[in-house]
């Protein structure tokens, strides 16, 4: 349920945006549009894995998956970043032939902007409640055979481990597939500068609305800020999931929104 009003009735509330500093911008700005008072506050870090040749062979061996499926736009924007030159390539377009799987609008938007053809890229439906594995697994299943090959490309966590979820992989093994693990870039716990630790502090406070769209963001805010008393602030989160970590934090009051723009600030601006 939405949260109740604030008290300060004639002010809207401060969002906080936690998505990663490629994303929080555009984020941030959509919601001032909207008329809500936004800042940032990456709790993310993404970085280039150090090792990029294992992204360089999968490109020259495209063609011989069935599927590749993306976690994020971060996981899209670092796979072309890795890309070999189109010469070295012997001027193949693989992505024409291939099936990208992606869970969420803005990871399709991404695929789109680098070229890959719209009627080979398989998402849950806009109208979908959930923007998750589960909805996408439901919509693939059917294309995927015994020895079928997928390729997830994903992100790592700063020890180089598989960051997310892997209910996905899972599935496909169950359902005969061979599945191959890419991680292209590494996700972080950021580092605050002073100015965003005070940030942090102040939006504890009554009324703050804290953006949640990863676990991940809310376990690396109870690792920057040990002990900080959350049961003033509110957490509106993406998914069901994500709102037991934010609660499993102390947030005194947490909801869910679907993850577009426009049912995220509906949202806020009906929770007062």
């Amino acid at each position: 349920m939405p949260a109740p009003a604030s008290a300060e009735t004639n002010r809207p509330p401060c969002v906080v945006v936690t998505r990663p500093v490629a994303q929080a911008p555009g984020w941030v700005q959509a919601l001032r549009d909207a008329g809500l008072d936004a800042v940032s506050l990456p709790l993310i870090t993404i970085a280039p894995v150090a090792d990029a040749e294992p992204a360089r062979n999968a490109w020259e061996h495209l063609q011989e998956f069935s599927a590749v499926m993306f976690v994020s736009a971060n996981a899209v924007e670092h796979f072309f970043c890795l890309r070999p030159a189109a010469s070295a390539r012997g001027g193949r377009s693989d992505e024409s032939v291939v099936r990208a799987w992606v869970t969420g609008a803005g990871t399709r938007r991404s695929l789109r902007l680098f070229g890959w053809p719209e009627d080979r890229i398989d998402a849950p439906d806009d109208a979908s409640e959930q923007f998750d594995s589960e909805t996408l697994w439901r919509q693939v299943q059917a294309q995927v055979r015994a020895g079928s090959r997928v390729l997830i490309v994903r992100g790592a966590d700063d020890t180089g481990a598989w960051a997310g979820r892997d209910w996905l992989s899972l599935r496909l093994v169950e359902a005969g597939a061979q599945v191959e693990q890419l991680p292209v870039y590494r996700r972080m716990v950021p580092v605050l500068a002073p100015g965003e630790q005070a940030l942090a502090q102040r939006c504890a406070a009554a009324g703050s609305v804290w953006l949640f769209s990863s676990s991940e963001a809310i376990r690396n805010l109870s690792t920057l800020l040990p002990g900080q008393d959350w049961r003033a602030a509110r957490a509106l989160v993406t998914h069901v999931r994500i709102g037991e970590a934010a609660r499993a934090a102390g947030f005194g009051v947490v909801w869910t929104s679907r993850p577009a723009l426009a049912d995220v600030v509906a949202s806020i601006k009906s929770s007062g």
